[in-house]
């Protein structure tokens, strides 16, 4: 484990809760973008297409929650 991870675990609760929000808010701010992939993208548009073309196909949220509660 690096020291600063030592240090990190040795703040209280609050403070390490502080810290995970500057840094989760820190994200937007940088220069390195997250961006979707050109496969993802082409994949979301045949979804997103297909979805146009028939929109009852498929469950509702309803219904795969229900499922899943099944399970």
């Amino acid at each position: 484990m690096t020291q600063i991870l030592k240090d990190i675990i040795n703040l209280s609760v609050s403070e390490r809760i502080l810290m995970v929000e500057a840094i989760w808010d820190s994200i937007p701010e940088t220069e390195e973008t997250l961006g979707l992939s050109d496969e993802t993208k082409q994949l979301l548009d045949e979804r997103l297409a297909a979805h146009e073309d028939n929109p009852n196909e498929g469950s509702s949220w309803e219904e795969v929650k229900s499922r899943i509660r099944l399970n």
